[in-house]
């Protein structure tokens, strides 16, 4: 037997023993109090003893006791689900509007969070609806936080207001989003929730950003068809994709970009510090291996700001460099355009001016990394003349240069080039091929020649020269892989973050188109 049954029970044997004395000495008797506050009533409502709480009841117990905890009968019977001794204190009177927490829930609060369906349909024919806790939660925003999706229907169905805000603004449609309750999310769409209200005081956060942060997919799918559009490239708007990225939900990512969300999202480096998803999914995962978002956005074709460059090439690892060009393509100096449209070749997006304009200058103040860059760009089609730069020339390693060199025309350099080489013999900081001292033979000026025509980008990147008039064994040596790749002379690193540091404060701008 419970104990608090055993206390009921000592008060009503109690009561029994005084029931020949006043009625004022049984309504003090039936109305005292344990250390804890606790009244008769109070227990055997607790218990969800119905025969007992209406025998206390008509012994004039009173039905609004509160507990040292500001507990009631009403309260606990509803805390616990015992749906029989509720109706019967609503029906005697019991107060139904008043707070019961240090937080300031009601009867109608606690019913909704713990589910009892019936028990909220009695509650809503008597209580305030809108009734709000300190926090400003009302008892629908309850019902949608904890998943409660019956007494969400009945609340709605009463009346409640299915877009109340709480004091950080967070809705019902909000919360239920973020804790996963797709059940919840689709009702309350159904039933006039709005999708496209603010909910924090910080920063335009609707309901589809909760949805993306916790990666509840379901729930994402059915915000993205009712979204207003403009949070994924508004001005002052932060697109879901930064915040899918920052919370590492890769199926998030994927999702909001096959709906059509931009990798690009909008600058938001003024106000959060972020200047595109890309920058943002490269700075979470500065360490191989590179994340899904990262591969997710070169594929979807994000733009390559110089930060994003200084990743790719201010390392002794081309993996990044390579994943790039799987998806993008370096188009030869003449065809470049500044035009912001998208162009695609052969599968994969164009380059525009401004990423190869700072793809360049990052990779010519990188030289020290240049035995590792400088392959995999010539492979994917960079015009080497480009590279052909007092900088690099006066800096690169000399395996580097001598690599580099065999992808031009050595003989044809400027007088200001050779200077430099000159002086680099000298100063035996760089130690030439022996065929540098002549002029290219002509198998080289031949390749050089069918390069210039078909361009770079077409002759390293596709199967073209297959289907020149040359025999097979000439497919290699057009492609220029018969030179042997520089070797990259492997040194201790500085963290990632302090080569984007060391970038900003010691570059130079090097305008090469």
């Amino acid at each position: 037997m419970c104990v608090s049954l055993i206390c009921v029970l000592f008060f009503l044997f109690g009561f029994r023993l005084c029931a020949a004395r006043s009625s004022s000495c049984c309504r003090v008797y039936v109305n005292h109090l344990t250390h804890e506050g606790e009244s008769a009533c109070y227990l055997a409502a607790q218990c969800g003893h119905l025969s007992v709480v209406r025998l206390l009841l008509k012994a004039h117990a009173d039905i609004n006791q509160l507990t040292n905890d500001l507990s009631c009968p009403l309260y606990e019977a509803v805390s616990h689900g015992h749906t029989d001794v509720v109706a019967l204190l609503v029906s005697k009177g019991a107060e139904v509007n008043r707070m019961h927490t240090e937080s300031g829930w009601t009867c109608l609060h606690q019913a909704a969070y713990k589910g009892h369906t019936e028990i909220v349909r009695i509650l809503v024919n008597k209580c305030n609806l809108e009734e709000v806790d300190d926090y400003r939660i009302s008892p629908l925003f309850v019902a949608a936080q904890y998943g409660q999706r019956g007494c969400l229907e009945i609340l709605v169905n009463a009346g409640a207001n299915v877009n109340t805000q709480a004091v950080d603004l967070s809705t019902p449609l909000f919360i239920a989003s973020q804790e996963g309750h797709q059940a919840c999310v689709d009702f309350l769409l159904d039933h006039g929730a709005d999708p496209n209200m603010v909910c924090s005081h910080d920063w335009p956060q609707f309901a589809i950003h909760a949805a993306a942060q916790f990666g509840h997919i379901g729930i994402l799918r059915s915000l993205i068809a009712v979204t207003d559009h403009a949070c994924d490239r508004g001005e002052s708007m932060v697109s879901p994709v930064y915040v899918a990225i920052n919370s590492d939900q890769t199926k998030s990512v994927e999702l909001l970009l096959r709906e059509g969300y931009s990798p690009d999202a909008q600058d938001c480096s003024h106000t959060h510090g972020l200047l595109s998803p890309l920058s943002l999914a490269l700075y979470r995962t500065p360490q191989k291996p590179y994340s899904e978002s990262v591969k997710l956005l070169i594929a979807a074709g994000a733009r390559l700001n110089e930060e994003d460059w200084i990743y790719a090439l201010a390392t002794d690892e081309a993996d990044l460099l390579q994943l790039i060009f799987e998806h993008r393509w370096i188009p030869r100096p003449e065809a470049v355009t500044s035009d912001e449209s998208v162009l695609q070749h052969d599968g994969k997006t164009e380059l525009k001016l401004r990423e190869l304009k700072e793809m360049l200058c990052v990779a010519l103040n990188q030289v020290h990394f240049a035995g590792c860059w400088l392959p995999p760009l010539l492979k994917a089609g960079l015009e080497p003349s480009l590279l052909l730069q007092p900088h690099m020339l006066e800096e690169a390693d000399s395996q580097v240069l001598n690599y580099l060199l065999e992808f031009v025309n050595w003989s044809t350099l400027s007088p200001h080039l050779k200077h430099i080489l000159d002086r680099r013999v000298a100063e035996k900081s760089w130690d030439p091929h022996p065929c540098f001292d002549s002029v290219p033979c002509l198998s080289h000026i031949c390749r050089l020649q069918v390069r210039a025509l078909l361009g770079p980008d077409i002759l390293m990147r596709t199967n073209v020269v297959q289907q020149l008039p040359v025999p097979n064994l000439l497919h290699d040596f057009l492609k220029f892989r018969d030179i042997p790749e520089a070797s990259y002379p492997h040194a201790p690193l500085l963290p990632i973050l302090q080569r984007i540091e060391e970038h900003r404060n010691t570059h130079q701008h090097r305008h090469v188109l």
